[in-house]
Parts: C-alpha cells; structure tokens; sequence
C-alpha cells in the first residue's frame, strides 16, 4: 500500500513523488501524461541552459523511477476521502493512502470533487500547498491564477512533500542531500 498518492506527472507531482519516496514514504504516481510541459522549452528554469520540455519531462520520469515511485500512466476518474486518507479511481482500478497530491495543473474538477475550499477560481491552500482538507494538498496551477510556470510549480511539490515528511516525522523534516548520497543510491551516476 502507498503511503502517498500524486495524481499528476508534470513537475509539481513528479517533484513531490519524488521527495517523498527518497524519504521513505511509498509513493505513486498517476500520470495520464498530459502536462503543459510538452508544449514547453525550458530557457529559465535554474540549472538547465536550454532543454525541450519533454525531454525534461523524461529526465524527471527516470529521477523518480530510480527512487522506485510507482507510476502508472493512466487517467484518474475519482479521488475521494475513505477512512483515514483518500481513494483514487482509475479505469484500472483503486488505489488508497493516507495523503494525496493534486497536481492537475489549472483543472481543477477533482479537488472540486474531493470538496476542497476556492479562492475564486484557484484551489484554497495554505503556504505548505494544504488544502482545506487535512492531508489532500494543490499544486501548481491549481492553485495560482495565472503564475504557471515549471520551476514554481516544482517548489510547490516539494513544499507539499515536505509538509507530509514533517507530519510523518512529527518535526520540521529537511531535505539536504550531500555527495555521497548520490553514490550510495546510484554508484555516483
């Protein structure tokens, strides 16, 4: 069973995935493969000089995949509260964990679903992207207006996932890797 459940692949969901399964959560991924990113190329995003947003897209696929994430590429139907956490619907069947992160981008039909407050047009959440609903956080276009860009909704992600590692934690949860991080999970790729 995963401990986490993100329904969007862009790099909000593929950023949160991945923070919380290097940590030790259990985490999967629906990734229905339709993110603004393959429209995209990436000249501002930090440390990348020049890169089409697909490719990006497959860079971060491999990152979370290396870490063991679960990913499936298919379209979620349903998300739902059930008992202590959250159920998600696809045509392949069900899937639950106690946390859940939308990153669907600027639709907004399954947090609507799921019962999440709005301000306006935008999905109501708090600075570490949770929304009105204990455990269920919005990243991304979800929850901004207009601010849709790669690199902020990447850090919306990670300040999703950090909130769940702090929760799980019962602490401010940090995450700094150092070199030997890199070697010890990849033999220094």
């Amino acid at each position: 069973m995963s401990d986490v459940l993100v329904v969007g692949g862009g790099p909000a969901g593929l950023s949160a995935a991945l923070f919380t399964e290097k940590n030790g959560l259990a985490t999967t991924v629906f990734d229905a493969d339709e993110t603004w990113m393959h429209k995209a190329h990436l000249f501002n995003y930090p440390g990348i000089g020049s890169q089409d947003g697909s490719a990006y897209l497959e860079t971060l696929r491999k990152q979370v995949d290396g870490y063991g994430v679960e990913r499936h590429e298919t379209e979620v139907t349903g998300v739902e509260q059930a008992g202590d956490g959250f159920r998600v619907t696809t045509e392949d069947g069900e899937h639950e964990a106690p946390y859940l992160v939308l990153a669907t981008g600027a639709n907004r039909d399954l947090a609507d679903d799921l019962g999440c407050a709005f301000d306006g047009d935008v999905v109501d959440v708090t600075v570490s992207m949770e929304t009105s609903i204990d455990d269920a956080y919005a990243t991304g276009g979800m929850v901004r207006a207009q601010e849709w860009q790669a690199v902020i909704s990447a850090g919306d992600g990670a300040a999703a996932a950090l909130n769940i590692l702090s929760k799980e934690e019962g602490e401010h949860f940090h995450d700094f890797d150092t070199p030997g991080d890199n070697e010890a999970l990849f033999g220094g790729e």
